[in-house]
């Protein structure tokens, strides 16, 4: 018995000598995770490169991209993806699997950029002032989460500025005589070719793609035609001679190359592009988006001339359950014999035409009328026309990235109105155009 205690009373002692066991080793420790958008400051017709470092071999994750317009409304989009075997993911190689789209789209999260959920819907993200940046936050989150849900924890973020205006690019604000908007002169002493720049029947002063074409080398002048200052409230009827001093004024310009100035013009736009070219000589070049080969809703006046206005029949408009309003068949036919007064015979102009269309452009038929157009032209002998024309692209095609948008508020009507088209198609379709309209626009303006 003895024997036994003193065995008992020594067994903890030999407990507290063995050496305690090792610490288990510390997980090995991943890098924070990063992302990084190159460069973080740059024009916004340029691409940029977006990469996420630091992830797990395969980890998912939602990328997002929130702006806000001048007024504070919010957009956003956003792209699932997984990460490499590394734990890296390239936007310029890696495809998106699902969110706002798919495919390999290294611009993907800017020109699927959207009102948010609690904005009102149909707006359009379109820079007011070119002076400042738009600024983009890109959001790396966890996991996958649907367009509208709430995304998981952010990971990494990163804050991106889109510049309209390169440095050096000045902005004069004019009132000449009548005419009335902005001219943007790039750097240096030029000169340079010259481009009126004309937006549609939203009116007022849109400026973003001409402080554009300054950074590219023209000097660009915005010009309103109507609801801005004391120009006219709205499209009732116009002048050419408005438009003829607008070009006489750009042409004598001491900046500006001469001898003759080009033309952009988007949807009414695009339209008075075509009437300028055609009875004014001093423009030798016109660039067409989406336009009408006939003169459409307000009377056109040039001296003695009158070219009346295709109307618009609201009887032919259909509106769909969630209270779109598609006005496709709604412009009278310009093919109607008794509608040819109001056509443009663009067959006298000594210049060249760029016509740029989306086949899936629903707001008119302008896919059906630059080949009206076209029509025309050869009918006289003349091949002086480009065509780019784009399946899949809706109404307004607009310098690379900027958001699509196929239903907009309508500023005359005050209704949500079907431009047609469908993201990507339409993405690509402005990016390969505004290569194509400087191309064609240095080629015949020097």
């Amino acid at each position: 018995a003895v024997m036994w205690r003193a065995v008992a009373a020594s067994a903890p002692a030999r407990v507290l000598c063995r050496a305690p066991p090792p610490p288990p080793l510390p997980p090995p420790r991943r890098r924070a995770v990063s992302v990084a958008v190159s460069p973080a400051a740059g024009l916004a017709d340029e691409r940029v490169e977006t990469r996420v470092a630091g992830l797990g071999p395969g980890q998912p994750v939602t990328l997002r991209a929130v702006a806000a317009d001048e007024r504070g409304c919010l957009f956003q989009s956003c792209a699932h993806y997984r990460a490499d075997s590394r734990g890296e993911l390239h936007l310029g190689t890696d495809a998106s699997h699902g969110g706002d789209y798919t495919g390999v789209e290294p611009m993907g999260l800017f020109w699927s950029l959207a009102p948010a959920g609690m904005e009102r819907p149909y707006q359009r993200l379109v820079p007011r002032s070119t002076g400042t940046p738009m600024k983009v936050e890109m959001l790396v989150h966890q996991g996958h989460s649907l367009p509208g849900a709430i995304p998981g924890t952010v990971v990494a973020k990163a804050e991106v500025e889109r510049w309209f205006t390169a440095p050096g690019v000045r902005r004069i604000r004019l009132k000449e005589g009548g005419v009335r908007g902005s001219l943007f002169l790039p750097p240096g002493d030029g000169p340079f070719p010259g481009v009126i720049d004309m937006y549609g029947d939203e009116g007022g002063l849109i400026e973003f793609r001409s402080s554009l074409l300054a950074t590219r080398g023209f000097a660009a002048l915005s010009l309103p035609y109507f609801d801005f200052e004391d120009l006219p409230k709205v499209m009732k009827e116009f002048k050419l001679e408005y438009f003829e001093e607008a070009a006489r004024f750009l042409q004598r310009h001491p900046k500006v190359k001469g001898p003759g100035v080009g033309v952009i013009g988007t949807g009414k736009g695009a339209e008075l592009a075509l009437s300028m070219i055609t009875f004014l000589p001093e423009v030798v070049a016109a660039v067409c988006i989406s336009g009408c080969s006939s003169n459409t809703v307000a009377d056109l006046h040039y001296g003695e001339m009158t070219l009346p206005g295709l109307r618009f029949d609201m009887n032919k408009v259909s509106v769909s359950d969630a209270g779109v309003f598609d006005i496709f068949e709604a412009l009278d036919d310009p093919t109607n014999p008794a509608n040819s007064p109001c056509t443009i015979p663009i067959e006298k102009a000594e210049g060249h035409f760029l016509l740029v269309v989306g086949e899936d452009d629903r707001m008119w038929k302008s896919s059906l009328y630059a080949e009206l157009a076209i029509g025309r032209l050869r009918q006289h002998g003349k091949e002086n026309f480009e065509l780019l024309s784009y399946p899949g692209a809706g109404h307004r095609i607009d310098p690379p990235s900027t958001p699509f948008c196929q239903v907009a508020m309508d500023r005359v009507l005050g209704v949500p109105v079907l431009g047609g088209g469908e993201s990507k198609a339409h993405a690509h379709a402005q990016e390969h155009s505004w290569g194509k309209i400087q191309e064609f626009l240095h080629l015949h303006l020097g």
